[in-house]
């Protein structure tokens, strides 16, 4: 699926199943605890948190998924093409960065 069949896809279900989109602020604190969720699992999966016993361990990909569709929810409610944004953000980032990453010490 492309990023624009993606947002077509989440736009037609929003549509039909989800009545309508909730409106930006709401998208975005849902966005802020989609995120929220997947840095406690990467915190318990990769860093030094452990999982409680009371918890199973959770799919990183699903976690993933619902950021991505909640921040498509928002690129359809703002009318922002992700395919063009995400190329013109590549473009900047090819002009800006063409060495600087090489010439890093740190990265080294």
């Amino acid at each position: 699926m492309t990023i624009k069949e993606a947002q077509k896809t989440v736009d037609q279900w929003i549509q039909t199943t989800g009545v309508r989109y909730f409106n930006e602020l709401t998208n975005m604190a849902l966005l802020t605890e989609e995120v929220g969720e997947v840095a406690r699992l990467i915190a318990r999966k990769y860093g030094e948190q452990s999982f409680k016993d009371s918890e199973e361990e959770i799919d990183l990909g699903n976690e993933f998924a619902d950021v991505l569709f909640v921040l498509i929810c928002l690129a359809n409610q703002t009318g922002v093409d992700l395919t063009e944004a995400l190329e013109k953000n590549l473009e900047k980032k090819n002009n800006r960065d063409a060495t600087r990453h090489h010439n890093n010490p740190k990265l080294k």
